[in-house]
């Protein structure tokens, strides 16, 4: 099982529409992408580590596949309404993260 993590930077000019992202977004990817994905979790930022420290990201979503392969076969051919869509919701570019499940 891997883990592709799409975590948004937090900054001072960020905005951030969680709401459509939960609601639009999200769902979006898991029609698009079908049973190939397992498993969708997405985290608000909240904190940093100290005290008054803000989050350093807005947003983290976590999606489950079976394997690299499995990712990329079905996110592939819908990447680019994925990234048409990324400006109803943010002005940040996310950065992903591959990880395997250990």
């Amino acid at each position: 099982m891997i883990k592709v993590a799409v975590l948004y930077p937090n900054s001072k000019n960020l905005e951030f529409d969680l709401a459509y992202y939960v609601n639009t977004h999200i769902p979006m990817v898991k029609k698009l992408v079908g049973s190939a994905l397992k498993k969708v979790e997405v985290e608000k930022g909240v904190a940093g580590r100290e005290p008054g420290e803000p989050a350093p990201y807005v947003a983290i979503a976590n999606l489950y596949f079976e394997s690299v392969e499995e990712f990329q076969k079905s996110f592939g051919p819908h990447g680019a309404t994925f990234a048409a869509d990324v400006p109803n919701y943010t002005n940040v570019k996310g950065v992903i993260q591959i990880s395997d499940i250990i």
